[in-house]
């Protein structure tokens, strides 16, 4: 049992099953081979099946969407493919792990199935899905969910520097920037239409996006001023992605599909268990702004 324990541990914290072995034998075990630790691994798929496909309850006004890639084979080739993860928060300003999902994210029809095997679990009372650019994502949460869709604000400033110079880049970013200190949609609407004529003269395309990005970038401010912060980019999400990135790049290549949601889904289980149930990561107040259905609570301190 001991044993086992250390084994899934280790392969969850990113340890290769090659090392594995090495690990065993200074912790005064005797060694294991590379089929023992798969097949040790393998257990942990129910519990990572059960967490994955338990019912959602209650209602979750923020789903955070963010995909990270990684290389597979399939068909005999090598492939990358996107590891999908929503984050939610719900009217109790807790938040949780709620789905997982491997496949191709460019298709509109993947983040479609994705959204509605989370209503099918039970999700429910969505106001905004935070995401990267994506139309697939788009109308997906238009589509499946009925929600605003929020562009991730750190990704739209990445896109806009793109289209000035290098020794430009600090003016643009300093002149969007005064957008997101506004104290009212209203006021930010309007400074986002100064900033952008003030800069299609000299960067055409960049006044382009600007014109075409407004709604999707500013939905947050249509929210609970409290919950901004959150809300307004994918930056909740950045830790998850850094960490999926790091244990899946001891792999490198997996041998399949259900191998990566092996790993990423054990290690969101493990999120899922450091993120107290005690503790608030948003204020109470303002969720039940954005429920239809959240009772009357006492205040409490968010995180």
């Amino acid at each position: 049992m001991a044993l086992t324990a250390v084994i899934q541990e280790a392969y969850v914290q990113g340890i290769s099953t090659r090392s594995v072995d090495d690990l065993v034998k200074a912790l005064g075990m005797s060694g294991v081979s590379n089929s023992q630790v798969s097949r040790l691994c393998g257990e942990l798929d129910e519990r990572v099946g059960a967490f994955l496909n338990r019912q959602i309850e209650g209602d979750w006004p923020y789903l955070w969407i963010d995909a990270t890639y990684v290389k597979t084979r399939e068909a005999g080739r090598i492939v990358s493919v996107a590891v999908m993860v929503a984050v939610g928060v719900n009217t109790d300003g807790q938040r949780e792990v709620l789905g997982l999902k491997v496949g191709a994210a460019e298709a509109e029809p993947f983040w479609t199935e994705f959204l509605r095997s989370l209503n099918r679990r039970g999700l429910r009372g969505v106001k905004l899905v935070i995401s990267d650019s994506h139309e697939g994502i788009k109308a997906a949460a238009a589509k499946v969910l009925k929600a605003t869709w929020q562009r991730c604000r750190v990704h739209f400033m990445r896109n806009a520097l793109a289209h000035a110079g290098k020794t430009q880049r600090r003016m643009v970013s300093a002149a969007i920037g005064t957008v997101f200190v506004q104290d009212s949609a209203d006021n930010a609407r309007a400074q986002w239409r100064s900033v952008a004529d003030q800069l299609r003269g000299k960067f055409p395309k960049l006044g382009a996006l600007m014109d075409e990005a407004e709604n999707d970038v500013l939905a947050f401010m249509t929210f609970p001023r409290a919950h901004w912060s959150p809300i307004c980019s994918t930056n909740p999400l950045e830790r998850l992605d850094a960490e999926i990135r790091r244990r899946t790049n001891v792999v490198g290549i997996f041998p399949n599909d259900a191998s990566i949601v092996r790993l990423v889904g054990a290690m969101m289980l493990g999120q899922n268990d450091e993120w107290s149930p005690n503790r608030r990561y948003m204020q109470l107040e303002g969720l039940q702004t954005v429920s239809d259905t959240a009772p009357t609570r006492l205040p409490a301190v968010a995180r």
